[in-house]
């Protein structure tokens, strides 16, 4: 079998499918990427046993069919450093020979047996599916990832949630301390249905979901996801388990509504929080009508920062503590301009909102106050 195929185009699909792969498997055969060369395009396979991600890539010359797996390591650190060319393949699958021709030189390797690698199991027929826009989706991933949590004791915590109902879509993401919910109205269901997607496939997907504007179609039942977009497919196992009600936690009335310039905001926590105690990383907001004083202490060392910032405040005064990192978090993952801080008292939780929603979207993001020492 001979194929050809340009260098840059493979190497930057092998990179995307490398991020699959454990550094310890299970199966050795685990370590390779599985090649299938069938019509005019070769299929490049990664699997790490729960998670299995899949691209193609058009040949620009093909003489033959056949399956391969070739070690990652040897065929990544081979393409990675040459310029863009078209490489030419010779592939003998009988004595699993590989011999790679480029510009001005040759590399020789072996191959392994396709066979060994594990199949792509596939989602039954009757299985609940969501379409979504691959943006939309980039952006929620990317805006729930830093609040999900690192709990060995409560693994569902550990993952997106996917909450389908007549309403839309909501995906959530919370560590018990902080929760963001990305309410999209674009995709409803008169069937509620709902799944939890671990971290690593999240990782993924956050680096391979286009701008491009196309779809993604995610095909789901109670213990596997796959995820279909416009470069591959990208087959999952998902958490088994019961999400905690996250409506229950979100406060419906915060009558005090503080609305401030995100930037500005995020820029004055930075340069109090290194003043704050290390452990604790807690900062004060003293609140009242026009300005925000931001402050941190650390008693242990005798240092301490204030700042003040001209806000729109309509609301009681209040000192209210925070996790300082947590704040800086949050703010990094919204993009509006300006947001709104929604406060009942210094015991309850706290809502953060853009001040502009993006179109058919509601995004909110939660954080619970830390006690204040007065």
């Amino acid at each position: 079998m001979r194929f050809t195929v340009s260098s840059s185009a493979l190497c930057g699909k092998l990179q995307t499918l490398a991020k699959v792969i454990n550094s310890k498997n299970s199966l050795p055969i685990l370590e390779s990427f599985l090649c299938e060369v069938r019509n005019g395009e070769i299929v490049l396979t990664a699997s790490d046993s729960e998670n299995m991600m899949q691209s193609s890539l058009q040949l620009s010359e093909c003489d033959g069919e056949g399956a391969f797996a070739v070690p990652n390591r040897t065929i990544l650190d081979a393409v990675k450093e040459l310029p863009e060319q078209p490489l030419t393949f010779e592939v003998n699958t009988d004595n699993l020979t590989i011999k790679i021709l480029y510009q001005n030189g040759v590399y020789n390797f072996t191959a392994q047996n396709a066979d060994e690698f594990p199949r792509m199991q596939h989602i039954p027929d009757g299985a609940t599916v969501i379409n979504m826009q691959s943006v939309a989706l980039s952006d929620n991933i990317n805006r729930s990832l830093f609040a999900t949590a690192q709990d060995e004791l409560r693994p569902v915590m550990n993952g997106i949630y996917f909450d389908l109902s007549a309403e839309g879509l909501a995906i959530v993401a919370s560590d018990g301390h902080k929760l963001v919910r990305n309410k999209n109205f674009n995709v409803t269901s008169e069937q509620p249905a709902a799944f939890i997607l671990p971290k690593k496939p999240a990782m993924l997907l956050k680096n391979v979901l286009g701008r491009d504007g196309g779809d993604v179609v995610i095909k789901f039942d109670d213990k596997n996801a796959e995820i279909r977009f416009a470069d591959g497919v990208l087959v999952c196992r998902l958490i088994e388990g019961r999400y905690p009600n996250y409506n229950s936690v979100i406060p419906q009335d915060n009558p005090n509504q503080l609305t401030i310039d995100r930037k500005a905001l995020m820029g004055a926590i930075r340069r109090v929080l290194p003043f704050a105690s290390e452990s604790s990383q807690l900062i004060r907001f003293h609140l009242e009508a026009g300005r925000l004083e931001v402050s941190s202490e650390d008693i242990d060392f005798a240092t301490s920062a204030k700042e003040e910032i001209v806000c729109d405040y309509n609301g009681q005064n209040m000192n209210i503590g925070f996790k300082g990192s947590s704040v800086s978090e949050i703010l990094s993952n919204i993009e509006s301009e300006s947001i709104i801080m929604e406060l009942a008292d210094p015991s309850r939780a706290g809502i953060i909102v853009p001040a502009e929603q993006p179109e058919g979207e509601d995004i909110l993001m939660l954080i619970m106050p830390m006690l204040l020492n007065d």
